[in-house]
């Protein structure tokens, strides 16, 4: 996936909002909220997002993949699509997508209801 690739998808997911920081990273938001972010690592784009606790186990030991730098060592669920092999572009995609869900879902009640983001989104 692209930089160009990953910015498009993210902005089809429901309620985002795009902004640049964190020294030229792309980060995308619901709610206010980070669900994923494209930055650098090496040269080369790497793609960060938030993943349940059972899929960090998991992705965490696939080659291209780690815990995201800064915030798994904060203890949150988040890895980073770094390196080939790593993820393929509709494996990046459908975490990206859970990304969104997981933090669209810890957003209150009121919050969904005012970015008209239901209960649960679902997962395709």
């Amino acid at each position: 996936m692209t930089r160009e690739e990953f910015n498009q998808f993210c902005s089809e997911l429901p309620a985002t909002t795009h902004v640049v920081q964190w020294g030229n990273s792309d980060v995308w938001k619901v709610g206010g909220r980070v669900f994923a972010i494209c930055g650098w690592s090496d040269g080369e784009d790497a793609f960060t997002f938030k993943v349940s606790k059972i899929a960090f186990e998991i992705l965490a030991e696939k080659d291209g993949v780690r815990p995201a730098p800064y915030l798994a060592s904060r203890g949150f669920s988040w890895l980073q699509n770094y390196a080939k092999p790593g993820l393929n572009d509709d494996e990046l995609r459908d975490h990206i997508r859970s990304s969104h869900d997981l933090v669209a879902q810890g957003l209150s009640k009121k919050k969904r209801a005012e970015l008209n983001i239901p209960d649960r989104i679902s997962v395709e």
